[in-house]
């Protein structure tokens, strides 16, 4: 059954449709009989055709009644529902709006961005359900909010009837919106619809995705077609709203990272920022400038960065004090202002402890590497190597140590390597020096353990690299690793200079398993294996098959490496930085990751205050907060809210004797968000072919909502206004009597 518009002037125009039956009554009433002749041969005859008269008389009258009755449809203007909906014997339509957010929606050309249609969009969509006056609803949520479904988020409008009230609720709720920093995606709000409440059997759902479409998350479909299918297959219809028209250039800061060495005070770090072009042509000339702590420093230059590449640009950093210290690096504007401004905190210690395992009492072995991890003299490494037996794994905390390396070890007891095991899981590094001490089936058994061990090789035996006067190679082979990159590319490395007398083999056949993380990163001159590294957990495991000393022992010199060849010292504290990386505190989170700070409840109080930066405070919000910690086992765990701008975020705890500590993270947004290239109405319609979308863009906003809340027939019944009438003067003229012409005169 159609719906009524404007239903009081229904019934008012209805009883008009008696109209031509009252005109003919009463033209009926005015006849009088005069009886005449000629009549009487009339009436016979019309007696005789009576039937056909009055049937076209009666259509003459009922064609007369349905002109009336159609002006007073057209008055009244009747709305015929969509088809799917009278399948269902429904009469309502629940519109809900899922509006990208993400931060590449800040997207501008003009005086314009892709938000500010995408709002112009919904505005449309809610003014043509408003102008239907049926019984329709109205939800509007942002992708942003999608991805916090699932902890109770409600959306900014649910379920609003499609009444004069809803203009003014819009309009306060869309013009208070503004674009994320998040890059929320089309699956997570495609999936919060199944949140919403259920669709009843009564009720047409409609779909409207109002997004740009950036071929990043649109160029291979595979899980959205998936939630499209489903919400299809439910009887939902789906309108895609495209809100770009071009894909436009666009510069992001991809990375702002410190490279692997000492984060130490006093100690130069090598810091790395990344910039990508998202655009189509190359761009020449971009500036980062960089802020350490507030001031300003060296801007980097970058002189090219070719079309949809990224450019790394190094440079250096120097700390004087120990803490945290925050780096800002920032590009100029351009198209997206959030991913022009990168953020570290990076922690600085006044000396990083490094544990130095020696089973010989002398401490031989263990004094060179500790040597040339502290070498003395004016240029300070930043480490505070400590010389400890092998108990020290047992009884002390390993966690305060950037790095373990044990020199020359002869066995470990089953909790120190238990010790050991958990300290390279849990990230850390691991490094051994083997020498006349160790034992191959001793390793094999409690290290390597068939490969469940830590340790990355079976050894074989101890040997002797046999000279070759034939071969001029050096004894010592590198390969392309961090440990050993300072050394590529130069004529005299001091490795050439390295001499390898004594080395244990690996067993007889073995090779670094396919399936496997173990490398061999540096060999001898007859192809041997010398260092190999392998992943345990979330840290690093590194083996030297030789000794850390040159010392004479009682079966010989091992090696001349750490006597006076400067490559030692580089080699060492290079394997430093490198196995002390996994236990480095991550310089950066994504916005939107959730934040978890545990701390000790003997040595702090249970709330905690979260400084926010200004871009996530705003004019008016607060630019704190305070959490409550929860009991979680003997520790106490504050959940910090996840963050939904980038910045610097501070947390304030308070210890039980009333001093603050503050712990600082930086947030920044997901790179790969501000690519901008993305996919019209018919690269989408070719990657979701097969499903029935709708889609519409910018260059179509007078979109054909009558499809959707039903179909107004108002010029429908124009025309057949029109048609009826000259029908019924078709008619008319059959029905009457018309005499024949006069002939004219004959000549």
């Amino acid at each position: 059954m159609p719906l009524v518009i404007h239903e009081s002037l229904l019934w008012i125009g209805l009883p008009l449709v008696a109209l031509p039956v009252l005109i003919h009554l009463i033209n009926m009433l005015r006849h009088r009989r005069v009886p005449w002749a000629a009549m009487e041969f009339l009436l016979v005859s019309q007696r005789k055709h009576r039937k056909w008269i009055f049937l076209k008389q009666l259509l003459l009258l009922l064609a007369r009644m349905a002109a009336v009755a159609v002006v007073a449809l057209m008055v009244a203007q009747p709305v015929l529902q969509a088809q799917w909906g009278a399948l269902f014997g429904g009469v309502k339509t629940h519109h809900i709006v899922l509006l990208d957010d993400s931060y590449s929606m800040s997207d501008r050309w003009g005086d314009t961005s892709a938000f500010e249609q995408a709002k112009l969009m919904v505005d449309r969509i809610a003014a043509e359900a408003l102008r239907k006056q049926s019984s329709q609803t109205f939800t509007l949520l942002r992708f942003s909010q999608a991805r916090r479904a699932a902890s109770g988020t409600q959306p900014d409008l649910l379920e609003q009837s499609v009444q004069s009230a809803l203009a003014e609720k819009l309009e306060k709720t869309i013009g208070r919106l503004q674009v994320s920093q998040t890059a929320a995606g089309p699956l997570e709000a495609l999936e919060a619809v199944d949140g919403l409440p259920p669709k009843p059997d009564d009720e047409n759902r409609v779909i409207y995705v109002v997004s740009d479409f950036r071929s990043n998350q649109w160029k291979e479909p595979a899980s959205l077609r998936k939630a499209l299918e489903r919400l299809e297959r439910s009887g939902v219809q789906i309108q895609f709203d495209n809100c770009v028209d071009a894909a436009r250039p666009n510069l992001g800061l991809a990375s702002l990272t410190p490279t692997s060495g000492v984060r130490a005070a006093g100690v130069p770090l090598m810091m790395e920022a990344a910039v990508h072009n998202f655009g189509a042509t190359g761009v020449r000339g971009v500036t980062v400038h960089v802020e350490e702590d507030g001031q300003a420093r060296p801007a980097i230059e970058f002189e090219e960065i070719p079309a949809r590449k990224s450019v790394t640009r190094r440079f250096p950093s120097l700390f004087a004090t120990a803490g945290e210290h925050k780096v800002t690096a920032r590009l100029e504007g351009d198209a997206v202002a959030a991913d022009n401004v990168r953020y570290a905190v990076i922690a600085v210690a006044d000396a990083a402890p490094v544990l130095v395992v020696d089973s010989d009492p002398k401490g031989q072995d263990g004094y060179f590497v500790a040597a040339a991890l502290a070498p003395g003299g004016k240029a300070t490494s930043g480490l505070r190597p400590v010389i400890a037996a092998p108990r020290a794994l047992r009884v002390g905390d390993l966690d305060k140590y950037a790095a373990i390396i044990l020199a020359n070890v002869e066995r470990l007891d089953p909790a120190e390597i238990d010790a050991l095991e958990a300290y390279v899981k849990s990230g850390g590094g691991v490094a051994f020096f083997l020498g006349e001490r160790c034992r191959a089936e001793v390793y094999n058994r409690e290290l390597y353990r068939a490969g469940e061990g830590l340790f990355p090789a079976p050894l074989g035996t101890a040997t002797e690299l046999l000279v070759d006067r034939l071969d001029k190679a050096p004894d010592l082979e590198v390969a392309d690793h961090p440990i050993f990159s300072v050394f590529a590319g130069q004529r005299n490395s001091f490795l050439s200079s390295v001499m390898i007398e004594r080395y244990f083999t690996t067993a007889k056949g073995w090779t670094p398993p396919e399936d496997s993380t173990v490398k061999v990163i540096a060999r001898l001159r007859n192809r041997a294996p010398l260092a190999i590294e392998r992943q345990f957990g979330a840290g690093r495991v590194v083996a030297f098959l030789t000794k850390a000393s040159p010392l004479v022992t009682a079966s010989g010199t091992w090696n001349n490496w750490g006597r006076n060849n400067p490559s030692f010292v580089v080699a060492l504290l290079e394997l430093e930085a490198y196995l002390a990386a996994g236990r480095q505190n991550a310089v950066s989170r994504s916005v939107g990751t959730p934040l978890e700070l545990t701390f000790d409840p003997a040595k702090y109080q249970p709330k905690v205050r979260l400084q926010l930066p200004a871009s996530a405070a705003g004019p008016t919000a607060a630019d704190s907060l305070i959490v409550d910690a929860v009991p979680a086992g003997a520790s106490l765990v504050a959940t910090l809210p996840a963050p939904e701008a980038s910045g610097f975020y501070e947390a304030q705890l308070t210890a039980v004797d009333g001093e603050i500590e503050t712990r600082s993270w930086a947030y920044n947004v997901a790179p790969e968000e501000g690519d901008l290239d993305h996919l019209d109405n018919a690269d989408l319609a070719i990657r979701l072919d097969g499903l029935r979308i709708k889609y519409h863009d910018i260059r179509d906003l007078a979109r054909d909502l009558e499809q959707l809340a039903g179909v107004n027939l108002g010029d429908n019944l124009m025309w057949f206004l029109v048609a009826l009438l000259l029908g019924e003067q078709a008619l008319a003229y059959v029905a009457s009597y018309h005499p024949p012409a006069r002939r004219g005169a004959q000549a």
